[in-house]
């Protein structure tokens, strides 16, 4: 509770009247489901729990921004008990290493993987591990997180169990998130001059077909888009098609780049005459004819290039404004000339971690697991370091 407390909204009168006992209205879901566990699990038979649920959070913030921090928040959590510590761990790296895969290989943002200091990790947790991506202003998004929380909710909520010797022990648990953050990231990591721009994988629609051509050849395109489209969406692929006669097909580009549809198929009267048609990638803007009789294999081999390209786009910028610092002046003037990440030694001092956030107005993102470079000293202390640790200013 004292970890939360910062952002908790407390109930103190409801119907007009007064509670005897305040509310907290639930900023997570530890207490519930501890519980909850408390009443459900009696003996080994009954592990692991394993138990995902959506839910609306509420966090009293300061200053709310659209998606990245809003007072009211949807995601994604899991909760889950186990026999041992063991099991515990490894369940928490499955989760960490799930969001991984489905933030670089679905979002296509590159991730850094890694654990969080014991001042940021999360409140009652052993150990707190974490994804981190560079939006395009070089201030960091936590986009997703994995706890280790140990017994100590169990010990809290007496959650208990018989275990293969008879002898009663506490379980141990573990829990994990994702939230709407993800769309606040994927837009700013992807979004341009241009509006959105939306990976293949979670577009709404991946390819719109546009029909162009006179009025006089209106009915034979529209007859072969048709066409095109039950091919298009019977392989899998989700498409859709504007074929409206009173908006010019330049206006209908400019829309769906806006909205950040991955593939723009162009079809015409010369086209149909030659068997082809003409696919547009919204991030690289190539474009390329293909045979019709072609079409699907051509749509996503196009839809795999344009995750591709997302993704590399996004992890060279992340790498072009990734800076090795080795003092705290060094970070100072990194933090006031340029945008990004910064990577420094760390000796393991509270003390020297509230100095860089006093100074700079960086905290600790993580201590990646795979770090460019060792850092051999502390860049507050200089003595010696003994974590690689990257800062950055965070939303």
């Amino acid at each position: 509770m004292e970890g939360f407390n910062p952002e908790l909204p407390w109930v103190t009168e409801a119907a007009g009247e007064k509670l005897e006992e305040r509310l907290a209205i639930r900023p997570t879901s530890e207490t519930m489901i501890g519980h909850m566990y408390e009443k459900w699990i009696q003996s080994y038979r009954d592990l692991p729990v394993l138990i995902n649920q959506w839910a609306n959070v509420v966090r009293w913030e300061k200053r709310t921004l659209p998606f990245l921090r809003t007072s009211e928040f949807l995601w994604q959590e899991g909760h889950t008990a186990h026999e041992n510590e063991q099991e515990a761990r490894e369940e928490t790296m499955r989760m960490l290493e799930t969001y991984r895969d489905f933030v670089e290989g679905y979002l296509a943002i590159p991730v850094i993987t890694g654990q969080k200091t014991p001042s940021e990790k999360f409140a009652g947790a052993v150990d707190t591990f974490s994804i981190e991506a560079m939006m395009k202003d070089g201030r960091a998004v936590q986009a997703g997180t994995s706890h280790y929380l140990g017994t100590n909710f169990a010990t809290a909520f007496n959650i208990q169990y018989l275990n293969r010797e008879n002898e009663r022990e506490f379980v141990h648990t573990t829990s994990w998130g994702v939230s709407t953050r993800l769309i606040g990231s994927l837009i700013m990591v992807h979004g341009d001059d241009r509006g959105l721009a939306l990976p293949p994988k979670v577009a709404p629609k991946q390819v719109m077909i546009i029909p162009i051509g006179p009025p006089k050849t209106r009915d034979m395109v529209i007859g072969r888009s048709d066409e095109l489209f039950a091919e298009l969406k019977k392989a899998g692929i989700r498409v859709g098609m504007d074929d409206r006669a009173d908006v010019r097909p330049g206006w209908k580009f400019n829309e769906y780049e806006m909205r950040g549809v991955p593939v723009r198929l162009e079809i015409g009267p010369r086209d149909m005459e030659n068997g082809v048609c003409v696919l547009v990638s919204r991030i690289s803007g190539e474009k390329k004819v293909v045979q019709q009789d072609r079409l699907v294999e051509e749509v996503q081999a196009m839809l795999e290039q344009v995750h591709q390209e997302m993704f590399n786009r996004a992890k060279a910028f992340r790498d072009e404004h990734f800076y090795s610092v080795d003092t705290l002046d060094e970070m100072k003037a990194s933090m006031e000339e340029k945008r990004g990440f910064t990577l420094a030694g760390w000796c393991g001092s509270e003390a020297c971690e509230h100095q860089v956030k006093e100074e700079t107005g960086a905290t600790s993102r993580n201590i990646p697991f795979e770090p460019e470079v060792q850092k051999t000293k502390c860049l507050v202390c200089g003595e010696p370091a003994k974590h690689t640790v990257v800062f950055a200013r965070a939303y």
